[in-house]
């Protein structure tokens, strides 16, 4: 019974542990426990679009109008571009110093299958806002149609006669409490799907650790710092100076979350989880977090801008190409755009990529010089981009002089 009562995110810990160990040395048996991280996956997958709908609308109608709105979304935004935009600059300041693409040798690519697909311009991007059909939209999972159709049905309930209003509020706040049940038990089988989940990867990329341990190396190490730097001094910098709250108290409270987004690499996906820890253990109010949470695993990829960065310079460096000021600040402008319309899903950054490497006249194939180091890389960054997530709403509710669990 003791093993029961070990905190979850030790629990998290010890799944990734032991997925890394069978999947490496059992590779045979991956058959058997791969079905585990499909479900999981596909439950949280099952309960994001009602999750976000029913929290945003919940969010917005007590929030009790467009003024208070339109105070709260600026606030988010800004701190949202702030974040993103610090993000950028410091792997472009440390991409410049390591320098880690001059001397890596030209046969280390993979080709890309169906990147381009994906691809369209930044207009396309922002265009996608506006959805033609809500239920569409929600049937294919696009979560920013569906956060901007929440925030205008929103305000609008405000507006409508007494009774109506009434009844809408209460029905909606009823769907989201019942969604965040369903969700609390969905994470209570966290480990199992985080086993099934990283057994399965490291079985699928153990052929590589040779190339990942090689000449990958210097970049990969630049990417880390400079990850590393954002998230454990820009962020929590911010947290305590800006918001006056303690960054390493709330980091602790968002372990779960952080290590699932980790494990999945999908910031959509570990969203319920990132809402439970934010609102419940660092006690910011269900206002705050049912509008910041969900906008910002759409569009805050401070981890994502960082990395395609970093990676659109070393791809110029591994070609001999030398950018000048106005041409990084280009790349700069292009990753904090790109990150903005970056999915959040499983390698939706390499995707994003190649809208960088467009707008910088760089050739495609250079994706294939990183692809094979793209997975440890696209997990880290997933998780900074959770804990950017999470110190912005605890930024926006310090600003609201929220008391929350973890003020100074």
């Amino acid at each position: 019974m003791k093993i029961l009562k070990i905190k979850l995110h030790w629990q998290i810990l010890i799944a990734l542990v032991l997925a890394v160990i069978f999947g490496y040395y059992v590779p045979t048996g991956i058959k058997y426990t791969a079905w585990m991280g499909d479900i999981f996956l596909t439950a949280l997958k099952m309960v994001i679009v009602p999750l976000i709908l029913s929290s945003i609308i919940s969010g917005v109608t007590s929030m009790g109008g467009g003024k208070n709105l339109g105070r709260l979304g600026g606030k988010t935004m800004l701190y949202y571009l702030s974040t993103s935009t610090l993000a950028i600059l410091t792997g472009l300041f440390l991409v410049n110093i390591i320098r880690p693409g001059v001397g890596i040798e030209m046969g280390l690519t993979q080709s890309v299958e169906g990147l381009t697909d994906n691809v369209g311009s930044i207009n396309e991007i922002l265009m996608r806002i506006v959805p033609p059909n809500i239920f569409s939209a929600m049937a294919n999972g696009e979560i920013l149609p569906i956060i901007f159709f929440a925030i205008i049905f929103g305000v609008f309930i405000t507006q409508v006669d007494d009774k109506y209003k009434n009844s809408l509020t209460t029905f909606f706040e009823a769907v989201f409490e019942v969604m965040m049940k369903m969700t609390m038990f969905i994470i209570k089988f966290t480990p199992l799907g985080i086993f099934g989940i990283v057994s399965r990867e490291v079985s699928r990329n153990a052929h590589q650790l040779a190339d990942i341990a090689g000449g990958m190396a210097i970049y990969m190490l630049t990417v880390v710092l400079a990850l590393g730097i954002h998230a454990f001094i820009t962020l929590p910098l911010i947290v305590r100076f800006v918001a006056k709250a303690k960054p390493y108290q709330h980091l602790n409270n968002m372990a779960t979350a952080l290590l699932t987004a980790f494990s999945t690499a999908s910031s959509s996906a570990t969203l319920p989880l990132t809402m439970e820890a934010v609102e419940h253990k660092s006690g910011v109010s269900n206002k705050i977090t049912s509008f910041t949470l969900p906008l910002g695993a759409t569009v805050n990829m401070d981890g994502t801008a960082l990395y395609e960065c970093v990676a659109a310079m070393f791809i110029a460096q591994v070609y001999g190409i030398e950018f000048t000021f106005i041409q990084q600040i280009l790349i700069v402008v292009t990753a904090l755009l790109a990150s903005i319309g970056a999915a959040g899903i499983p390698m939706a950054g390499l995707v994003m990529l190649t809208v960088i490497l467009t707008a910088a006249g760089l050739p495609l194939e250079g994706i294939g010089l990183i692809l094979a180091v793209d997975l440890p890389l696209d997990m880290m960054r997933t998780s900074i981009n959770v804990w950017s997530d999470s110190c912005g709403a605890v930024t926006v509710a310090r600003s609201e002089n929220e008391e929350t669990s973890v003020a100074v």
